[in-house]
């Protein structure tokens, strides 16, 4: 007696195209040329397997692989993709370079080629990622731009300068560097640096990204950052607080729901405005640690990024 699912010569069919398919490995036309049968018919009897249980395809994930933790951050704030390394959460170190390695694989993978990439200046995380990179076989980019003034303190600006002259090389781009302090002293300032024909040049490509680079900073400066001399001064900071900031994202902060801040800070940053941003199609978060946690949930909540690369512990502690 037949099964549900059609009578026994059918169901024969739909065994013999399953087990050619998936253990023989033919391809479809191969098996449709073999039985005398449609393509489309090959088609439809695979699926019908899959429907009635014939076929059960299982997911075997790669050790050291968090796919769970994954689909899991994507449902819970809505972003486009994430990915979680394994790293050691009690060496800072170990840490940077695993979330590092994983956004330089990451990034592999999502490059299609003409992209016009913005990146961060001040983030030892891109420095690591940049560091696991392989160069790549075809040109993979246009442009990579710094969406920060990259000058500061000199032993601190030669890793900003190398992270975007770097990335470029890796990925066969042009380099646009913003040779000007990410941070200054008056709004009037910022606005005479930004009317510079070689920043206004740089800047003008920031509406063009199809990619930002950012990492998530907390309220207290990153060591990079305050070895920069580009960190906010202290008065500067206890402001913030005040407001409720609890991170930033390119120096644009905002509070734990992810607002941005409304303060007189902003108009002294030289660097990629808040709304200028937000358009970017992939805004790609590199952060981890337990410092950060606090900044990057706010950074989730309010779209400042919508593709995270971080850790495993920062990961469950964001789905707590």
């Amino acid at each position: 007696m037949a099964v549900q699912g059609g009578s026994e010569s059918q169901q024969r069919l739909m065994v013999r195209v399953a087990r050619m398919y998936y253990e023989h490995g033919d391809r479809q036309p191969q098996i449709a040329e073999k039985l005398h049968i449609s393509q489309a018919k090959v088609s439809r009897l695979l699926k019908r397997a899959e429907d009635l249980g014939i076929v059960r395809v299982t997911i075997h994930e790669p050790l050291g692989g968090h796919s769970d933790l994954e689909e899991a951050l994507v449902a819970r704030y809505g972003l486009s993709d994430a990915v979680v390394a394994h790293a050691n959460l009690d060496e800072e170190s170990s840490l940077i370079s695993s979330i590092g390695a994983a956004a330089a694989s990451y990034l592999g993978e999502v490059l299609l080629g003409h992209e016009r990439i913005g990146i961060s200046s001040w983030s030892a995380t891109l420095l690591a990622m940049v560091n696991a990179m392989p160069k790549a076989l075809r040109a993979q980019a246009d442009t990579v731009v710094q969406v920060i003034g990259g000058v500061g303190e000199p032993s601190a600006q030669v890793q900003a300068t190398r992270l975007t002259e770097q990335l470029a090389l890796l990925t066969g781009a042009t380099p646009q560097f913003l040779t000007a302090p990410g941070f200054v002293s008056s709004p009037e300032l910022r606005a005479a640096i930004m009317a510079e024909p070689y920043v206004r040049e740089a800047s003008e490509a920031w509406s063009k990204l199809s990619i930002l680079l950012a990492g998530i900073g907390s309220l207290e400066p990153s060591p990079l950052l305050r070895q920069s001399g580009n960190a906010l001064p202290a008065d500067d900071q206890l402001e913030l607080r005040g407001l409720g900031a609890v991170g930033d994202v390119c120096l644009r902060f905002f509070d734990a729901d992810g607002r941005a801040v409304d303060s007189g800070i902003d108009k002294r940053v030289v660097g990629i405005a808040p709304d200028v941003l937000l358009h970017v199609p992939r805004r790609i978060g590199v952060a981890g640690g337990v410092r950060k946690h606090s900044a990057i949930r706010a950074a989730l909540l309010g779209g400042w990024v919508n593709v995270l690369v971080t850790d495993t512990g920062t990961a469950a502690a964001l789905l707590a």
